[in-house]
């Protein structure tokens, strides 16, 4: 009899995890994505803000599983899932049969029914998304630089982060910060310090998630770094050189996009119920209705936590839901009792603002300030892959917060000149 076939689309953190959990099991695995590395994306931002490297926070899958000689990976492209032939269809033609599907593909920014705003705005999703505004960012200073016209190079000083939820927070405080304090002496026409970093959203507070202490002194964090904070103000217009919130209009050089996001088209590939933002409505046990042999989890699924709440997009939750899976499929080829509904286990809601200070959310503790930070980032050094990576974070992170100075900042790829601010 054939080894239980399990097809895994996409290769980051339920992905892996769901991985991991069948090791041992009489299974072969095949992860398929379409790009050759796993992304901890928590740390993204700091790519994107010149802090890390991005070999720092990306590993490639195949290294992952060298010594699991039952996974199989394949970079390519999903374009649909044929259920009744039960087949993964790429877009090179081919296609790979399943025993058991994990589809975990994650989530791309979404722009409200404004898709011509992302060439403006760019969102914070992969590496290529990170390098695009390091070098956007970045580009700017260097514009204005050479700039002559004073309004033309306030509004190049100009960056507006669109989107008050954890990322645009942390791209506020990191973008500040690098003004501010890295580049402040590395210019000798411009004055960094006259930088102007504006965090606008649409809700009557930053870090809706977060309870309102919390969400307040992230406010007044921002603010003490120089950031402008505006709440209840949604923007309506993004192009070229300036956005439009409230009845404001604001020249910029560079605008970036928080706001939010929308599930991959795997509800479509699987002809399946989605809610608005294109997430599958799975089974309690994170199963496709009619399919108990297609799972979906991630930002891909819309779950429910044990009080009605949706299962937040973070990285726990979706590691949480490849461990379920995983048992799930062990417990089924063993002939056991499957566990049932998939629970989660909310561990906290963490963010950072700058390089001192930061908001944590225990449910049982709450903490905020320079205590907080390093929690912060204790955490994110511990769910990092490999000794060296963690060495390497925690090193810039020491480095960063001595001296203030951010090795990553080059301009490598591609050509913003004429994109920025025109």
């Amino acid at each position: 009899m054939a080894e239980h076939h399990v097809v895994v689309v996409g290769a980051g953190f339920g992905g892996l995890e769901t991985v991991r959990g069948l090791a041992g099991a009489p299974v072969r695995i095949t992860i398929i994505d379409q790009r050759n590395h796993h992304l901890f994306q928590p740390l993204l931002y700091q790519v994107a803000t010149a802090i890390l490297a991005t070999s720092e926070i990306a590993w490639p899958v195949r290294y992952l599983f060298r010594d699991r000689p039952e996974v199989k990976t394949l970079l390519a492209t999903v374009q649909g899932v044929d259920t009744a032939k039960r087949e993964v269809l790429l877009s090179d033609g081919h296609s790979v049969p399943y025993d058991t599907l994990v589809i975990a593909t994650g989530a791309r920014h979404a722009y409200f029914g404004h898709d011509e705003w992302e060439r403006f705005a760019p969102g914070l999703k992969t590496l290529e998304d990170a390098t695009t505004i390091r070098r956007r960012m970045l580009t700017a200073f260097e514009l204005a630089e050479n700039e002559m016209d004073p309004a033309r190079r306030q509004a190049l000083l100009t960056f507006v982060i669109i989107g008050g939820g954890p990322t645009g927070v942390e791209l506020a405080g990191a973008i500040a910060e690098l003004a501010h304090v890295t580049l402040a002496k590395d210019f000798r026409s411009i004055d960094p310090h006259l930088t102007r970093v504006v965090l606008i959203e649409a809700g009557p507070r930053i870090l809706a998630g977060f309870t309102d202490d919390l969400s307040d002194y992230a406010r007044k964090a921002l603010e003490r770094l120089g950031v402008e904070v505006r709440t209840g103000e949604p923007v309506t217009e993004c192009a070229a050189g300036h956005v439009v919130f409230g009845k404001e209009t604001l020249a910029t050089g560079t605008i970036l996009w928080a706001a939010g996001v929308q599930a991959s088209p795997a509800a479509q590939w699987l002809g399946a119920e989605a809610d608005r933002a294109g997430r599958v409505q799975v089974e309690p046990d994170l199963t496709v209705r009619g399919h108990p042999e297609i799972f979906v989890i991630g930002d891909t699924a819309a779950v429910l936590a044990p009080d009605g709440k949706p299962v937040p997009g973070i990285a726990p939750a979706a590691k949480q839901q490849g461990g379920h899976v995983a048992a799930t499929l062990k417990a089924r080829l063993s002939g056991k009792a499957a566990p049932g509904a998939f629970r989660y286990k909310h561990s906290g809601s963490l963010a950072t603002i700058g390089k001192r200070a930061a908001v944590v959310d225990f449910g049982w503790i709450k903490l905020r300030g320079w205590l907080a930070w390093w929690i912060w980032g204790l955490a994110h050094i511990f769910f990092l892959i490999g000794t060296r990576n963690r060495i390497a974070v925690a090193l810039s992170w020491l480095w960063i917060y001595m001296s203030g100075h951010r090795s990553a900042r080059l301009i490598t790829q591609g050509k913003d000149r004429e994109k920025i601010g025109s």
